[in-house]
């Protein structure tokens, strides 16, 4: 585990374990590099060196009051994996971590990556507009604005049934899992997650997509309940250069965590393909 200091004074936390090809994995709102606990321990023992951050504002990086946009997390993870000097990494990023893949790649990757996978991810972008007119609208993020604001702990609570498809006829609960996610988001900054959701919503990833040289896999569950599929990463997959689709009937957001030995076995074959 480490920290390095961003331009900015930033402090940005990383877990940094093993050896071999360099996989670094990049979490979704409002959690931590906790979130990736069942992949970083699967391809760890598959011989890979794991790395996780906690993005600004969240986990154990500083809880900061700036700086809280896509272009500015893109950037913290170019001075992570500068600081690493790592090369020919695969990075992988879940829902706002997906964004924050694709914004990486495309604007800092050249030379250092070697592939790319995006789950539950938000790219091409989650509000409605003329360009998305299959999006959510902005009433759906002017409520997770004002659950964070006003009733975080609950609403921490309350979100994980639709996140991880609890509330979906036969779904097993896990009160564990429903606790780590709330242990996460409590962990991070207030105004940090509140900005957060201006970033996931309203970033556009079009010319991102389009840009992007290397091999990119974009795996998405057809259930999930917050960035919607078809909206989704049925978009992605069109605008990538070198895009490969694998949807999942029935998972959920979550499904690293609820669906973790499935989507470690198709991340592996893709990283070994």
């Amino acid at each position: 585990m480490g920290i390095i200091t961003t331009s900015d004074g930033t402090e940005i936390f990383y877990k940094d374990w093993g050896t071999g090809q360099p996989l670094f994995f990049q979490h979704g709102w409002p959690l931590s590099a906790d979130d990736w606990d069942a992949q970083m321990m699967f391809f760890l023992g598959h011989g890979y060196r794991v790395i996780a951050h906690d993005r600004r504002g969240h986990g154990r990086s500083t809880q900061t009051a700036t700086g809280n946009d896509m272009d500015t997390y893109a950037a913290d993870v170019a001075a992570v994996v500068k600081a690493l000097d790592l090369r020919d990494a695969v990075h992988i990023g879940h829902s706002t971590g997906g964004g924050e893949v694709i914004r990486y790649v495309a604007r800092h990757g050249k030379g250092r990556v070697a592939k790319a996978a995006i789950i539950s991810a938000i790219p091409p972008m989650l509000l409605k507009s003329e360009k998305n007119p299959a999006g959510l609208p902005m009433e759906v993020f002017d409520q997770l604005r004002d659950g964070t604001a006003n009733h975080r702990s609950q609403f921490y609570q309350d979100i994980t049934i639709p996140f991880y498809g609890f509330n979906r006829p036969g779904a097993k609960v896990s009160q564990g899992i429903r606790d780590n996610w709330w242990r996460q988001g409590m962990m991070g900054g207030i105004k940090a997650q509140y900005d957060c959701v201006k970033a996931l919503s309203e970033s556009e990833f079009y010319e991102d997509l389009a840009s992007i040289d290397v091999p990119v896999l974009v795996m998405h569950g057809e259930d999930d309940q917050i960035a919607p599929f078809l909206s989704s990463g049925a978009q992605s997959v069109k605008l990538l250069k070198h895009g490969v689709l694998k949807s999942y009937p029935g998972f959920p957001h979550g499904m690293p965590t609820t669906h973790a030995d499935q989507i470690n076995a198709d991340l592996l074959e893709f990283i070994r393909s």
